[in-house]
C-alpha cells in the first residue's frame, strides 16, 4: 500500500501543468496609476498553443462598466517587448457581465487565443491602469491566467 501511495505522488508530481495564473492584490482595493504590477511566468514548450487571460477583480462598488488597460509583455532575456491597449467590458447596463460572490466579482478576460511562445523562458507582464480615475477605487486585484488552448477552463 505505502508503495502505490508513493508511486502515485511521483506520478502526480510529474505531471504537465496545463494552466498558470496569478492574481496581484491592491492595498486598499485602490489601484493608483503609479504602481504597475508585474506577472512572470516561464514557458518550456513551445510547440503548444496558449490562451491568455487577464483577471480583474473588483467590489460591486466598482464605478465603471469597463477597465482599460496597458499590458506590456517582455520576453525572455528581454529579448522583445510588445505593449497593447485593452479594454475589458466588465457591465452592461443591466450589470456586471459575470456572477460575483457576495459583492466581489471576478472577470476572465481572454486577449490571445491559441497564441504560441517561440522561445522558451520567463516572460514578464506588466499591467498599467489607464483610467481617468487615479487611484481607481474599489479594485482587488489583477492577474493574469495562461492556459494550454486543448485543456478546458
Amino acid at each position: 500500500m505505502f508503495l502505490a501511495l508513493v508511486t502515485i505522488s511521483l506520478l502526480a508530481g510529474c505531471a504537465k501543468v496545463d494552466v498558470f495564473e496569478k492574481n496581484i492584490a491592491f492595498k486598499d482595493h485602490a489601484w493608483p496609476s503609479s504602481v504597475k504590477p508585474v506577472v512572470s511566468f516561464n514557458i518550456e514548450d513551445t510547440n503548444s498553443l496558449y490562451n491568455v487571460y487577464i483577471v480583474f477583480r473588483h467590489a460591486d462598488a466598482y464605478s465603471f462598466n469597463n477597465v482599460w488597460l496597458r499590458c506590456t509583455v517582455t520576453g525572455p532575456g528581454n529579448t522583445g517587448k510588445k505593449t497593447q491597449q485593452y479594454e475589458l467590458n466588465l457591465a452592461t447596463n443591466n450589470g456586471w457581465n459575470v456572477s460575483g460572490m457576495d459583492d466581489i466579482f471576478e472577470h476572465r478576460v481572454l486577449i490571445q487565443q491559441k497564441t504560441k511562445f517561440n522561445v522558451a523562458g520567463e516572460y514578464h507582464f506588466t499591467f498599467e491602469q489607464v483610467m481617468r480615475e487615479d487611484p481607481l477605487e474599489n479594485v482587488l486585484n489583477v492577474g493574469l491566467r495562461i492556459q494550454r488552448a486543448d485543456s478546458t477552463p
